[in-house]
């Protein structure tokens, strides 16, 4: 690659108001590193809210920031270069051919190799384009009968029926571990876990048949007699240590039997042997070395599992039947049973005690476990295809993506070429007949409305929502037509985003900018129509509720008092009234006059000038102000406000504007009926007002050439 800017000539396309280079050719991409960064349109972007594929991003964005920033840029540039015979290949259609992947060194050979399997498994020619939907299948990619290099072996990779048997042993007591291939397999970790515990188990079934006769002394009913004796241990043993207390001081007696109040609970209830509120209380009476009688004054709650006690355990183990147990009695059966509850709480705990001692052994005296490593580690061996596919993936992605971002990133061709939507762009909002294109989604509502207005567009921001999906937020710019008090929040539109899915979309909030000239131009007759407006429903509402508190109080009045003496009529002040009214019309109409006057002195063409000029005077400021602001109008802020690092302001200028907004317009050669049934009838008092005003402009005139001398 040559080392100066000189050794390739940059093409360049003037859009937006600024110069922006074109990458149409392999040499474009070879020689990118080399293009000074301040003529690149973007020096980062985020990883979402774009319509681009996601993993595509995530594989170039090498540090995870969420962020692509100009070095990932030119490291996926480069790493595509290399990668190629020709570089070319990155402006076809999606699809990588085989005969493109260079091999010129290991890496490459290996990726190519990976090509090779990978047609293979898809049922491809050799001839065939590689895509990136080729590289989603992992069943088929890393099936379960070959090594895919995750160090994870499943039964079916082998046909030895005996390890095959091993490996489901494995997985059913350790749990499977994922494989590449989407099944569960067993791995060296699981394969150490059962080896270990298949020891441990053998080893504690050894150590029972070495002592049986320590651990049994009741044989094969030895079981069930601990587990009767477990069941009344706390109990008699909490009798016995009561029975001491009070043999070491006579005064505990009364405070380790249950107090009298503690009956009374259960006086007025239905009382069972099995409550708990009778469970709790001693086994028997207290009292100081008392022996625990088997047969009488026994806790009802406990009286069966005492006769089973004594049925069951007392009676084998001391060779008598008992009518009563001691305090020695106990501790030779504790004694007796102790070896036996020992070498149970040494009981491994571990699932392999489903496979029963003899498949144990059977298993640790086999060389499975030798087997199975070597399949593991044969699969570990494999990982370079699975290396290679990563890389092979990279690699047709970016085939596929790659030249896309650079045309929304180093420039932004697609969004001022039309070709294509830039990747930023959501979809359409369709909205009071017109259609929206440049929208875009805002994930951060509050950070964006404070940015976006310096874009200098006309901002509508909606939520929008669609069933089974979360609802997006999204901001659209209105570049063309009249939207003069248009938009107003809870008005309702329809979204398309890119996958062509409609979403409800509802207006939530308006930054309002100047869209057109034209529009500035009648802005201020529209204010000050609305005004006028404004006013006389103000002064009709207060005349109708004073008219209304009038009326409503002088019945009150006439109902409440008899009714006043009429009052004199005072003509004097009527007289003043009258006369203030007659000034006011006649000073109006004495200013009507001088106006009709002064353009009667001039000449008949010179009447029009006026009339533009005075609307002139009145429309220009409003006219340079939106003159100013469409001027300034960009992209940048709006990108900015979203995470981007704009590197220019990328203008919105007025043709550009009107072809990201659509008007409605009827269709060519539609026919148009203009008859209206429903069209309100004309007034004639437009027609009375036109003649009245030539009748006094024609007055006026008479008067000022009577007045004229000669």
């Amino acid at each position: 690659m040559s080392t100066s800017t000189s050794a390739h000539q940059w093409r360049f396309f003037r859009s937006g108001g600024f110069d922006q280079v074109a990458i149409t050719t392999a040499a474009d991409l070879q020689h990118l590193a080399l293009l000074d960064p301040k003529l690149w349109t973007v020096l980062n972007c985020p990883t979402t809210g774009l319509e681009f594929d996601d993993k595509t991003l995530a594989i170039m964005d090498q540090d995870g920031d969420g962020q692509i920033r100009v070095p990932e840029i030119l490291a996926a540039v480069r790493f595509s270069c290399e990668r190629l015979t020709n570089a070319d290949v990155m402006f076809a259609a999606p699809g990588l051919p085989l005969s493109s992947i260079a091999e010129h060194d290991s890496v490459g050979a290996g990726i190519k190799e990976a090509a090779r399997q990978v047609l293979a498994y898809s049922g491809k020619d050799a001839d065939q384009l590689i895509q990136v939907a080729d590289l989603q299948d992992s069943t088929r990619l890393f099936s379960a009968d070959h090594f895919n290099g995750d160090g994870v072996i499943m039964p079916e990779l082998t046909t030895d029926p005996v390890l095959q048997q091993l490996m489901v042993d494995i997985i059913s007591t350790q749990g499977g571990v994922a494989d590449r291939s989407g099944g569960v397999g067993v791995n060296q970790d699981t394969l150490t876990q059962f080896w270990q515990q298949a020891e441990h188990v053998a080893a504690w079934h050894t150590a029972f048949t070495e002592s049986e006769g320590q651990l049994c002394p009741l044989a094969g009913e030895t079981a069930e007699a601990v587990a009767i004796f477990e069941s009344v241990n706390a109990k008699i043993n909490d009798y016995f240590v009561r029975c001491q207390l009070a043999a070491f001081d006579a005064r505990a007696v009364d405070s380790l039997n249950p107090v009298a109040g503690l009956y009374d609970a259960l006086a007025n209830r239905v009382v069972a042997g099995a409550d708990q509120d009778i469970a709790d209380l001693p086994l028997s009476a207290i009292a100081a070395d008392k022996p625990l009688s088997l047969t009488t004054g026994v806790n009802p709650a406990w009286a069966e599992k005492i006769a089973q006690f004594s049925a069951k355990v007392l009676t084998p183990l001391l060779g008598k039947t008992c009518t009563e147990l001691t305090y020695s009695d106990w501790q030779q059966v504790s004694t007796q049973l102790a070896a036996w509850r020992n070498w149970m709480a040494q009981k491994p705990d571990s699932a392999l005690h489903t496979l029963g001692l003899t498949r144990i052994q059977e298993i640790l005296a086999s060389d499975g476990q030798l087997a199975l490593q070597a399949l593991i580690t044969a699969d570990l061996a494999a990982s370079t295809f699975a290396d290679n596919l990563a890389a092979l993936e990279q690699l047709v992605r970016y085939q596929r993506d790659l030249v896309t971002l650079l045309r929304n990133f180093v420039s932004f061709s697609d969004f001022y070429q039309g070709e294509t939507k830039a990747i930023f762009q959501a979809g359409t909002l369709y909205l009071d007949q017109r259609s929206c294109e440049l929208v875009l989604q805002v994930a951060d509502l509050a950070r964006h409305a404070t940015m976006a207005p310096f874009s200098g567009c006309y901002l509508v921001y909606c939520t929008c929502v669609r069933q089974g999906e979360a609802p997006i937020n999204i901001v659209a710019a209105l570049t063309a037509g009249d939207v003069d008090e248009l938009m107003v929040s809870g008005r309702n539109g329809i979204f398309y985003d890119r996958k062509g899915r409609d979403w409800r979309a509802s207006v939530t909030k308006v930054v309002a900018q100047p869209v057109s000239i034209r529009q500035a131009f009648w802005s201020p007759y529209r204010r000050m129509a609305a005004f006028i407006e404004a006013q006389v429903q103000k002064f009709a509402a207060s005349r109708d509720k004073e008219i209304e508190a009038k009326t409503t109080s002088g019945v009150a009045d006439s109902v409440a008092a008899p009714a006043a003496a009429p009052s004199n009529f005072d003509i004097a002040k009527f007289a003043g009234i009258f006369a203030a009214f007659g000034m006011a019309i006649g000073a109006l109409g004495t200013a009507l006059a001088a106006i009709v006057a002064g353009l009667f002195t001039l000449f008949w063409w010179q009447i029009p000038l006026v009339f533009i000029g005075v609307m002139l005077a009145i429309s220009t400021p409003s006219m340079l102000m939106a003159f100013l602001t469409l001027r300034r109008r960009n992209l940048g802020p709006l990108l900015d406000a979203n995470g981007w690092a704009m590197n220019t302001r990328a203008k919105i200028n007025l043709p550009f504007g009107a072809a990201l907004t659509g008007l409605a317009h009827l269709p060519a050669g539609a026919k148009r009926s203009l008859h209206d049934p429903y069209a309100e009838k004309k007034s004639r008092w437009p027609l009375v007002l036109v003649v009245i005003a030539i009748v006094v402009v024609g007055v006026v005139l008479l008067q000022q050439l009577g007045a004229t001398p000669g």
